[in-house]
Protein backbone atom coordinates (compact mmCIF):
# COMPACT_ATOMS: atom_id res chain seq x y z
CA UNK A 1 0.00 0.00 0.00
CA UNK A 2 3.04 2.29 0.33
CA UNK A 3 4.40 1.39 -2.52
CA UNK A 4 1.19 2.36 -3.95
CA UNK A 5 0.37 5.21 -2.81
CA UNK A 6 4.05 7.18 -2.80
CA UNK A 7 4.55 6.29 -6.66
CA UNK A 8 1.32 7.80 -7.24
CA UNK A 9 1.60 11.28 -5.03
CA UNK A 10 5.30 10.86 -7.32
CA UNK A 11 5.98 9.50 -10.55
CA UNK A 12 2.73 8.92 -11.88
CA UNK A 13 0.65 12.32 -11.32
CA UNK A 14 3.29 13.71 -13.53
CA UNK A 15 3.53 11.89 -16.03
CA UNK A 16 -0.27 11.36 -16.21
CA UNK A 17 -0.39 14.67 -17.48
CA UNK A 18 2.18 15.23 -19.72
CA UNK A 19 2.40 12.32 -21.85
CA UNK A 20 -1.15 13.30 -22.73
CA UNK A 21 0.02 17.58 -22.69
CA UNK A 22 -3.28 18.21 -21.13
CA UNK A 23 -5.54 15.57 -20.28
CA UNK A 24 -5.18 15.80 -16.67
CA UNK A 25 -8.26 16.19 -14.70
CA UNK A 26 -9.19 19.32 -14.09
CA UNK A 27 -9.19 19.15 -10.46
CA UNK A 28 -5.83 18.07 -10.86
CA UNK A 29 -4.96 21.26 -13.52
CA UNK A 30 -6.77 23.42 -10.64
CA UNK A 31 -4.68 22.48 -7.94
CA UNK A 32 -1.48 23.49 -9.91
CA UNK A 33 -3.04 27.10 -10.89
CA UNK A 34 -3.60 27.62 -7.37
CA UNK A 35 -0.83 29.97 -5.43
CA UNK A 36 1.77 28.31 -3.43
CA UNK A 37 0.07 30.17 -0.32
CA UNK A 38 1.64 28.91 2.95
CA UNK A 39 2.18 25.64 1.66
CA UNK A 40 5.49 23.82 2.89
CA UNK A 41 8.16 24.08 0.48
CA UNK A 42 9.46 21.11 -1.44
CA UNK A 43 12.71 19.17 -0.28
CA UNK A 44 14.86 17.19 -2.18
CA UNK A 45 18.45 15.61 -0.91
CA UNK A 46 20.70 14.51 -3.46
CA UNK A 47 23.00 11.68 -2.57
CA UNK A 48 26.03 10.73 -4.24
CA UNK A 49 28.15 7.53 -3.92
CA UNK A 50 32.31 9.10 -4.02
CA UNK A 51 33.65 5.68 -3.29
CA UNK A 52 36.55 4.83 -4.81
CA UNK A 53 34.86 2.79 -7.72
CA UNK A 54 33.45 6.26 -8.99
CA UNK A 55 37.19 6.55 -10.50
CA UNK A 56 36.41 4.21 -13.68
CA UNK A 57 36.90 5.84 -17.05
CA UNK A 58 33.38 4.48 -18.56
CA UNK A 59 30.74 6.77 -18.79
CA UNK A 60 31.85 8.80 -22.73
CA UNK A 61 35.34 8.20 -22.17
CA UNK A 62 34.65 10.45 -18.71
CA UNK A 63 35.03 9.52 -15.35
CA UNK A 64 31.92 8.35 -13.28
CA UNK A 65 32.53 10.92 -10.97
CA UNK A 66 33.23 13.62 -13.39
CA UNK A 67 29.91 13.10 -15.28
CA UNK A 68 28.15 13.04 -11.70
CA UNK A 69 29.44 16.74 -11.29
CA UNK A 70 28.78 17.91 -14.70
CA UNK A 71 25.36 16.92 -13.95
CA UNK A 72 25.10 18.16 -10.65
CA UNK A 73 26.32 22.04 -11.92
CA UNK A 74 23.40 21.65 -14.69
CA UNK A 75 20.91 20.83 -12.24
CA UNK A 76 21.54 23.48 -10.04
CA UNK A 77 21.70 25.87 -12.56
CA UNK A 78 18.01 24.89 -13.58
CA UNK A 79 16.71 23.85 -9.93
CA UNK A 80 13.36 25.60 -9.56
CA UNK A 81 13.35 28.21 -6.95
CA UNK A 82 10.78 27.09 -4.65
CA UNK A 83 12.57 23.85 -4.06
CA UNK A 84 14.66 23.43 -1.02
CA UNK A 85 17.76 21.30 -1.96
CA UNK A 86 20.78 19.21 -0.09
CA UNK A 87 23.34 17.15 -1.44
CA UNK A 88 24.51 14.70 1.07
CA UNK A 89 27.88 12.05 0.12
CA UNK A 90 28.85 8.47 1.30
CA UNK A 91 32.12 7.23 0.82
CA UNK A 92 34.06 11.04 0.18
CA UNK A 93 36.40 11.40 3.14
CA UNK A 94 37.69 7.84 4.70
CA UNK A 95 40.59 6.25 2.66
CA UNK A 96 41.61 3.51 4.88
CA UNK A 97 40.34 -0.30 5.11
CA UNK A 98 38.65 -0.17 8.46
CA UNK A 99 35.01 -1.53 7.63
CA UNK A 100 33.86 0.16 10.94
CA UNK A 101 34.91 3.91 10.27
CA UNK A 102 34.47 3.24 6.57
CA UNK A 103 30.61 2.76 6.86
CA UNK A 104 30.11 5.98 8.87
CA UNK A 105 31.77 7.73 6.38
CA UNK A 106 28.91 9.98 5.13
CA UNK A 107 28.23 13.80 5.52
CA UNK A 108 25.75 16.39 4.27
CA UNK A 109 27.93 18.86 1.69
CA UNK A 110 25.57 21.04 1.54
CA UNK A 111 22.11 21.52 3.87
CA UNK A 112 18.91 21.06 2.84
CA UNK A 113 17.42 24.82 2.04
CA UNK A 114 17.35 27.89 0.01
CA UNK A 115 19.81 27.07 -2.63
CA UNK A 116 22.53 28.92 -2.63
CA UNK A 117 23.72 27.97 -6.35
CA UNK A 118 27.68 29.09 -6.08
CA UNK A 119 28.28 27.73 -2.59
CA UNK A 120 26.47 24.74 -4.08
CA UNK A 121 29.01 24.33 -6.70
CA UNK A 122 31.82 24.59 -4.89
CA UNK A 123 31.29 22.07 -2.56
CA UNK A 124 30.83 20.10 -5.25
CA UNK A 125 33.97 20.56 -7.31
CA UNK A 126 35.61 19.66 -4.01
CA UNK A 127 35.12 15.82 -4.85
CA UNK A 128 37.01 13.14 -5.12
CA UNK A 129 36.70 9.17 -5.26
CA UNK A 130 37.63 7.78 -2.14
CA UNK A 131 36.34 5.24 0.00
CA UNK A 132 33.51 2.63 1.08
CA UNK A 133 29.56 2.58 -0.31
CA UNK A 134 27.68 3.55 3.11
CA UNK A 135 24.23 3.56 1.28
CA UNK A 136 22.42 2.76 4.15
CA UNK A 137 23.22 4.80 6.78
CA UNK A 138 23.45 7.52 4.03
CA UNK A 139 19.94 6.86 3.36
CA UNK A 140 19.10 6.96 7.10
CA UNK A 141 20.72 10.19 7.66
CA UNK A 142 19.08 11.83 4.83
CA UNK A 143 15.48 10.99 5.70
CA UNK A 144 16.74 12.87 9.27
CA UNK A 145 17.59 15.59 6.82
CA UNK A 146 14.85 16.12 5.11
CA UNK A 147 12.93 15.52 8.46
CA UNK A 148 14.00 18.49 10.02
CA UNK A 149 12.14 22.00 9.89
CA UNK A 150 8.30 22.38 8.93
CA UNK A 151 5.84 19.03 8.00
CA UNK A 152 4.98 18.42 4.93
CA UNK A 153 5.46 19.02 1.47
CA UNK A 154 7.08 17.22 -0.93
CA UNK A 155 10.27 14.68 0.29
CA UNK A 156 12.91 13.24 -1.89
CA UNK A 157 16.23 11.64 -1.86
CA UNK A 158 17.85 10.92 -5.30
CA UNK A 159 20.50 8.69 -4.59
CA UNK A 160 23.52 8.08 -7.09
CA UNK A 161 25.70 4.87 -7.48
CA UNK A 162 27.66 3.18 -9.19
CA UNK A 163 27.85 -0.23 -6.65
CA UNK A 164 26.28 -1.89 -3.95
CA UNK A 165 26.19 -1.14 -0.77
CA UNK A 166 29.39 -2.47 1.24
CA UNK A 167 28.43 -2.01 4.72
CA UNK A 168 25.75 -4.60 5.27
CA UNK A 169 24.24 -6.39 7.46
CA UNK A 170 22.24 -2.99 7.55
CA UNK A 171 20.44 -3.85 4.42
CA UNK A 172 19.71 -0.29 2.41
CA UNK A 173 16.48 -2.51 1.42
CA UNK A 174 15.55 -2.64 5.17
CA UNK A 175 16.63 0.89 5.56
CA UNK A 176 14.66 2.05 2.95
CA UNK A 177 10.78 0.09 3.83
CA UNK A 178 12.30 1.71 7.62
CA UNK A 179 11.92 5.11 6.23
CA UNK A 180 8.63 4.13 4.34
CA UNK A 181 7.18 2.81 7.68
CA UNK A 182 7.62 6.45 9.24
CA UNK A 183 4.91 7.75 6.94
CA UNK A 184 6.61 10.92 6.54
CA UNK A 185 5.86 10.93 2.72
CA UNK A 186 9.83 10.02 1.61
CA UNK A 187 10.05 9.21 -1.89
CA UNK A 188 13.43 7.75 -2.86
CA UNK A 189 14.63 7.37 -6.22
CA UNK A 190 17.81 5.57 -7.72
CA UNK A 191 20.08 5.74 -10.21
CA UNK A 192 22.83 3.00 -11.09
CA UNK A 193 26.05 4.32 -13.12
CA UNK A 194 26.79 1.63 -15.71
CA UNK A 195 25.59 -0.94 -12.93
CA UNK A 196 26.02 -4.52 -13.06
CA UNK A 197 23.08 -7.32 -12.00
CA UNK A 198 23.62 -7.13 -8.10
CA UNK A 199 24.07 -3.21 -7.92
CA UNK A 200 20.45 -3.24 -10.66
CA UNK A 201 18.61 -5.44 -7.75
CA UNK A 202 19.63 -3.66 -4.91
CA UNK A 203 18.81 0.15 -6.19
CA UNK A 204 15.18 -1.29 -7.51
CA UNK A 205 14.72 -3.07 -4.01
CA UNK A 206 15.40 0.63 -2.10
CA UNK A 207 13.56 2.65 -5.04
CA UNK A 208 10.26 -0.01 -4.56
CA UNK A 209 9.98 0.33 -0.68
CA UNK A 210 8.99 4.03 -1.31
CA UNK A 211 7.29 4.28 -4.57
CA UNK A 212 10.07 5.62 -5.92
CA UNK A 213 11.50 5.08 -9.13
CA UNK A 214 15.13 3.31 -10.43
CA UNK A 215 17.06 4.47 -13.76
CA UNK A 216 20.25 2.65 -15.32
CA UNK A 217 22.56 5.38 -16.59
CA UNK A 218 25.24 4.94 -19.15
CA UNK A 219 25.80 8.37 -20.08
CA UNK A 220 25.91 12.05 -19.30
CA UNK A 221 22.64 13.31 -20.81
CA UNK A 222 20.95 10.91 -19.55
CA UNK A 223 21.97 11.58 -16.03
CA UNK A 224 21.70 15.10 -16.30
CA UNK A 225 18.63 14.47 -17.71
CA UNK A 226 17.08 12.17 -15.30
CA UNK A 227 18.38 14.43 -12.22
CA UNK A 228 16.77 17.42 -13.64
CA UNK A 229 13.29 15.66 -14.44
CA UNK A 230 12.90 14.21 -10.20
CA UNK A 231 13.69 17.90 -8.91
CA UNK A 232 11.94 19.21 -11.12
CA UNK A 233 8.94 16.47 -9.80
CA UNK A 234 9.48 17.81 -6.14
CA UNK A 235 7.98 21.29 -7.54
CA UNK A 236 4.66 19.66 -8.62
CA UNK A 237 1.60 19.66 -6.39
CA UNK A 238 1.58 16.46 -4.85
CA UNK A 239 -2.14 14.81 -5.42
CA UNK A 240 -3.62 12.13 -3.69
CA UNK A 241 -5.01 9.15 -5.60
CA UNK A 242 -7.51 6.80 -4.46
CA UNK A 243 -7.09 3.11 -4.59
CA UNK A 244 -8.82 1.18 -6.91
CA UNK A 245 -9.39 -2.23 -7.60
CA UNK A 246 -10.06 -2.92 -11.36
CA UNK A 247 -11.73 -6.18 -12.48
CA UNK A 248 -11.07 -8.87 -14.70
CA UNK A 249 -14.26 -8.06 -17.06
CA UNK A 250 -16.34 -4.66 -17.58
CA UNK A 251 -19.45 -5.97 -16.07
CA UNK A 252 -17.57 -5.96 -12.29
CA UNK A 253 -15.39 -2.90 -12.80
CA UNK A 254 -16.00 -0.13 -10.08
CA UNK A 255 -17.11 3.11 -11.23
CA UNK A 256 -14.85 5.78 -11.51
CA UNK A 257 -15.51 9.72 -11.47
CA UNK A 258 -12.90 12.66 -12.24
CA UNK A 259 -9.49 12.08 -10.64
CA UNK A 260 -6.47 10.08 -9.99
CA UNK A 261 -6.63 6.39 -9.20
CA UNK A 262 -3.87 3.57 -8.57
CA UNK A 263 -4.17 0.14 -8.47
CA UNK A 264 -1.96 -2.78 -8.98
CA UNK A 265 -1.73 -5.06 -12.29
CA UNK A 266 -0.63 -8.48 -12.88
CA UNK A 267 2.37 -9.25 -15.56
CA UNK A 268 0.48 -9.32 -18.56
CA UNK A 269 -2.94 -8.88 -17.30
CA UNK A 270 -5.99 -6.77 -18.49
CA UNK A 271 -8.05 -4.39 -15.94
CA UNK A 272 -11.62 -2.78 -16.50
CA UNK A 273 -12.92 0.30 -14.94
CA UNK A 274 -16.17 1.82 -15.93
CA UNK A 275 -17.22 5.62 -16.35
CA UNK A 276 -20.26 7.39 -17.32
CA UNK A 277 -20.09 9.68 -19.76
CA UNK A 278 -23.19 12.19 -20.02
CA UNK A 279 -24.24 13.39 -23.50
CA UNK A 280 -22.32 16.35 -25.11
CA UNK A 281 -19.58 15.19 -22.32
CA UNK A 282 -15.92 14.37 -23.53
CA UNK A 283 -13.98 11.43 -21.32
CA UNK A 284 -10.14 12.02 -21.23
CA UNK A 285 -8.24 9.03 -19.59
CA UNK A 286 -4.46 8.33 -19.15
CA UNK A 287 -2.53 5.50 -17.37
CA UNK A 288 1.24 5.28 -16.59
CA UNK A 289 2.30 2.04 -15.53
CA UNK A 290 5.86 1.41 -13.74
CA UNK A 291 8.41 -1.18 -14.28
CA UNK A 292 9.58 -0.95 -9.98
CA UNK A 293 11.85 -4.21 -10.64
CA UNK A 294 13.66 -5.62 -13.37
CA UNK A 295 11.85 -6.47 -16.79
CA UNK A 296 12.81 -7.98 -20.30
CA UNK A 297 12.85 -5.89 -22.94
CA UNK A 298 9.98 -4.76 -24.88
CA UNK A 299 7.00 -4.34 -23.30
CA UNK A 300 3.95 -2.14 -24.13
CA UNK A 301 1.01 -0.97 -21.98
CA UNK A 302 -2.29 -0.12 -23.95
CA UNK A 303 -5.49 1.87 -22.62
CA UNK A 304 -8.83 1.42 -24.53
CA UNK A 305 -12.54 2.75 -23.90
CA UNK A 306 -14.57 -0.06 -25.50
CA UNK A 307 -19.04 0.03 -24.56
CA UNK A 308 -20.59 -2.12 -22.28
CA UNK A 309 -20.95 -4.60 -25.33
CA UNK A 310 -17.02 -5.05 -26.41
CA UNK A 311 -17.10 -2.71 -28.89
CA UNK A 312 -13.76 -0.92 -29.36
CA UNK A 313 -14.38 3.17 -29.33
CA UNK A 314 -10.77 4.34 -29.27
CA UNK A 315 -7.47 3.45 -27.85
CA UNK A 316 -3.86 4.47 -27.26
CA UNK A 317 -0.46 2.43 -26.55
CA UNK A 318 2.68 2.94 -26.41
CA UNK A 319 5.99 0.55 -26.40
CA UNK A 320 9.37 0.62 -24.28
CA UNK A 321 12.43 -1.16 -24.79
CA UNK A 322 14.17 -1.51 -21.22
CA UNK A 323 15.52 2.07 -20.99
CA UNK A 324 12.07 3.73 -19.45
CA UNK A 325 11.12 3.17 -15.75
CA UNK A 326 7.54 4.68 -16.34
CA UNK A 327 5.27 4.19 -19.58
CA UNK A 328 2.39 5.95 -20.44
CA UNK A 329 -0.22 6.42 -22.87
CA UNK A 330 -3.50 8.14 -22.83
CA UNK A 331 -7.03 8.68 -25.22
CA UNK A 332 -9.58 10.99 -25.77
CA UNK A 333 -13.18 10.58 -26.59
CA UNK A 334 -15.46 13.13 -27.91
CA UNK A 335 -19.25 11.45 -27.87
CA UNK A 336 -20.99 13.13 -30.60
CA UNK A 337 -24.72 13.73 -29.99
CA UNK A 338 -25.36 12.22 -33.21
CA UNK A 339 -23.81 9.57 -32.87
CA UNK A 340 -26.31 6.60 -33.85
CA UNK A 341 -24.25 3.80 -33.32
CA UNK A 342 -23.97 3.44 -29.93
CA UNK A 343 -25.07 0.50 -28.21
CA UNK A 344 -27.57 2.23 -26.25
CA UNK A 345 -31.53 2.31 -27.44
CA UNK A 346 -31.14 6.10 -26.09
CA UNK A 347 -28.30 7.33 -27.56
CA UNK A 348 -27.58 10.85 -26.50
CA UNK A 349 -30.41 10.96 -24.02
CA UNK A 350 -28.75 9.59 -21.19
CA UNK A 351 -25.33 9.10 -20.17
CA UNK A 352 -23.20 6.78 -22.29
CA UNK A 353 -21.33 3.87 -19.91
CA UNK A 354 -17.49 3.86 -21.40
CA UNK A 355 -15.18 0.31 -20.08
CA UNK A 356 -11.70 1.52 -19.72
CA UNK A 357 -9.43 -1.74 -20.45
CA UNK A 358 -5.91 -1.19 -19.35
CA UNK A 359 -3.58 -4.20 -20.14
CA UNK A 360 0.11 -4.49 -20.48
CA UNK A 361 2.42 -6.75 -21.59
CA UNK A 362 5.33 -6.73 -19.31
CA UNK A 363 7.29 -10.20 -18.71
CA UNK A 364 10.03 -10.91 -15.82
CA UNK A 365 13.24 -13.11 -15.44
CA UNK A 366 12.66 -16.09 -13.54
CA UNK A 367 14.37 -14.93 -10.77
CA UNK A 368 12.36 -11.98 -10.44
CA UNK A 369 8.95 -11.51 -7.70
CA UNK A 370 5.94 -10.71 -9.77
CA UNK A 371 3.95 -10.09 -6.51
CA UNK A 372 3.02 -7.58 -5.87
CA UNK A 373 1.48 -6.72 -9.73
CA UNK A 374 3.31 -3.43 -11.52
CA UNK A 375 1.77 0.19 -9.53
CA UNK A 376 -0.93 1.59 -12.12
CA UNK A 377 -2.07 5.41 -12.23
CA UNK A 378 -4.88 5.95 -14.22
CA UNK A 379 -6.40 9.53 -14.29
CA UNK A 380 -9.96 9.99 -15.67
CA UNK A 381 -11.41 13.22 -16.50
CA UNK A 382 -15.12 13.92 -18.23
CA UNK A 383 -15.43 17.61 -19.34
CA UNK A 384 -17.42 19.43 -21.77
CA UNK A 385 -17.66 18.21 -25.39
CA UNK A 386 -15.84 20.36 -27.85
CA UNK A 387 -17.04 23.17 -29.78
CA UNK A 388 -17.91 22.23 -32.94
CA UNK A 389 -17.70 25.33 -34.67
CA UNK A 390 -14.19 25.95 -33.71
CA UNK A 391 -12.74 23.06 -32.54
CA UNK A 392 -13.56 20.50 -34.77
CA UNK A 393 -13.16 21.05 -38.61
CA UNK A 394 -14.64 18.92 -41.49
CA UNK A 395 -12.74 16.55 -42.60
CA UNK A 396 -10.32 17.30 -39.14
CA UNK A 397 -8.35 19.43 -41.27
CA UNK A 398 -8.50 22.42 -38.60
CA UNK A 399 -6.80 25.36 -39.59
CA UNK A 400 -5.34 23.27 -42.33
CA UNK A 401 -7.49 24.72 -44.66
CA UNK A 402 -5.74 27.38 -45.40
CA UNK A 403 -2.52 25.53 -46.61
CA UNK A 404 -4.55 23.23 -48.33
CA UNK A 405 -6.45 26.25 -50.38
CA UNK A 406 -2.56 27.72 -50.81
CA UNK A 407 -0.95 24.11 -51.86
CA UNK A 408 -4.16 24.21 -54.85
CA UNK A 409 -4.13 27.51 -56.13
CA UNK A 410 0.25 27.25 -56.34
CA UNK A 411 -0.13 24.07 -57.81
CA UNK A 412 -2.33 25.20 -60.51
CA UNK A 413 -0.19 28.72 -61.12
CA UNK A 414 2.74 25.97 -61.93
CA UNK A 415 0.84 24.19 -64.18
CA UNK A 416 -0.38 26.68 -66.16
CA UNK A 417 2.84 28.00 -66.19
CA UNK A 418 4.80 25.05 -67.05
CA UNK A 419 2.48 24.18 -69.96
CA UNK A 420 3.10 27.76 -71.26
CA UNK A 421 6.80 27.32 -71.08
CA UNK A 422 6.33 24.19 -73.08
CA UNK A 423 4.33 25.03 -75.74
CA UNK A 424 6.82 28.25 -76.03
CA UNK A 425 9.79 26.05 -76.52
CA UNK A 426 7.65 23.59 -78.76
CA UNK A 427 7.51 26.65 -81.11
CA UNK A 428 10.61 27.86 -81.02
CA UNK A 429 12.06 23.74 -82.01
CA UNK A 430 9.19 23.70 -84.79
CA UNK A 431 10.28 27.23 -85.94
CA UNK A 432 13.95 26.23 -86.07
Amino acid sequence: MITRQRLAAGAGALLAALALGGLAPAGIAAAADEPAGDAPAPKVELVLDVSGSMRARDIDGDSRMAAAKQAFNEVLDATPEEVQLGIRTLGADYPGEDRKTGCKDTAQLYPVGPLDRTDAKTAVATLSPTGWTPIGPALLKAADDLDKGEAGGTRRIVLISDGEDTCQPLDPCEVAREIAAKGIGLTIDTLGLVADAKTRAQLSCIADATGGTYTSVRHKDELTDRVGQLVDRAADPVVTPVAVEGAAQCADAPELKSGLYTDREKFGEHRYYRVNVEPGKELRASVSVAADRAVDRDYGVLLRAVTTHGREIVRGQESGDGRTDVISTGLRYPKSEQDSSDDSDEAGAQAETVCLQVSNSYSAPDSVKTTPGLPVELAVDVVDGPDEASDVAAFGLGHGWWLLAALVVVGFLAGVLWGWVSRWRVAVWRTN
